[in-house]
């Protein structure tokens, strides 16, 4: 018999974290703020938002995008030609990434699509598109094994591009061939970044800003249509991206997000640090809390799911960030541009029943 893991507490002496908490009254959000137009409380909203992901604005560096096809043949069962591209999101290095476009006449919708965290880091882009460039099979069977245990056995980005969108996928500093990075070195990363001037948490919000200036720009793709989509770490990515980037039109995030008081509980992974820097902005909520941030994206069509099983998000945080969201939208007479559920026998998973929900909710929008 196995003994239960042990419950994380929370961390300082006691009182400091409640006290820290009850500090948190987050000034800058819609309808606190002393800004009573909405366009002027996004952009002072987003401001404060680029002011402290403290990585620079990189929008002077050239992509310089060189563009690899697959094997003659790849793809074909899909409907798709595959690329690998490789490109500058940053000055600071070359990224690579998967690259499908539908056969046909385009210009088509698309969807950058980003990927989750998951303490696994031999494969990041392959999470989402199968890998067709592997020679060895490593990668591709530890993409299928994250498939079958995530996605219904199904790869998202190959199911997006069979309906017709150009997906865009690319690895986040630390995973696939930016990595691996190990669990137990992630707070290193962090600390060397803060040390740096600069964030690990910012420089994945600045390269999915810049990936979403170069989806928009392809030739084969409507700028008009382009939506941002992940589950978990890729979710809370996903509405970042649609709160910093007016490139993407809408954003579907899967099982992440919540109200950070409620988050911030005993027994949250949260507290553990580790994977937390990936998503933590230094100061950002003294200002705006989680839904806050994702708000900046309104009135452009959202959609967010929940699992109701999901340990990592508790019901009562999920409710408190609906309906902050909500609140936000109707604001805005938008409420038919949100769509909030809760899959209540569901955990942290996006499995086939919500992507096909997410596959007709972006045909909708899109």
């Amino acid at each position: 018999m196995t003994s239960a893991p042990a419950r994380i507490p929370v961390p300082g002496p006691p009182g400091l974290h409640r006290a820290l908490k009850d500090d948190l009254t987050f000034p800058l959000a819609w309808g606190t703020s002393p800004v009573r137009d909405f366009d002027a409380w996004r952009r002072a909203a987003r401001d404060k938002v680029e002011d402290l992901l403290v990585v620079d604005d990189q929008t002077d560096t050239p992509y310089a995008p060189e563009f690899t096809a697959g094997p003659a043949g790849s793809g074909q069962e899909d409907g798709c030609t595959r690329e690998v591209v490789t490109l500058s999101l940053t000055r600071y290095g070359r990224v690579r990434g998967a690259l499908l476009t539908p056969r046909g006449t385009g210009p088509f919708p698309a969807v950058l699509l980003l990927h989750d965290h998951g303490s696994r880091f031999d494969i990041g882009k392959e999470k989402c598109v199968r890998p067709w460039y592997d020679d060895t099979g490593t990668r591709l069977a530890s993409a299928e094994q994250w498939a079958a245990r995530h996605f219904g056995g199904r790869f998202v980005g190959d199911e997006l591009a069979r309906r017709g969108y150009v997906v865009l996928c690319l690895d986040a500093l630390g995973w696939g061939e930016r990595g691996p990075l190990a669990y137990e070195r992630q707070q290193e990363l962090a600390s060397n970044l803060f040390h740096l001037g600069s964030s690990l948490a910012g420089l994945h919000a600045r390269e999915d800003q810049r990936a979403a200036a170069f989806l928009a720009g392809l030739e084969r793709v409507d700028a008009r249509r382009v939506a941002a989509l992940g589950f978990s770490m890729g979710g809370y990515r996903a509405w970042q991206v649609a709160a910093l980037s007016d490139h993407i039109a809408a954003a579907a995030s899967v099982c992440w997000m919540t109200g950070l008081k409620d988050m911030m509980v005993p027994g949250n992974n949260t507290l553990r640090g580790q994977s937390a820097f990936h998503m933590l902005h230094p100061g950002l909520t003294r200002h705006l809390d989680i839904p806050d941030v994702a708000s900046i994206a309104a009135p452009r069509p959202m959609l967010f799911f929940h699992g109701g099983l999901d340990p990592l998000f508790p019901a009562d945080g999920v409710h408190t960030a609906y309906s902050r969201l909500r609140t936000v939208w109707r604001s805005q007479d938008a409420g038919h541009r949100l769509r909030l559920k809760t899959w209540p026998d569901r955990g942290h998973v996006f499995d086939g029943a919500m992507q096909d929900e997410v596959h007709a909710w972006l045909a909708s929008v899109l």
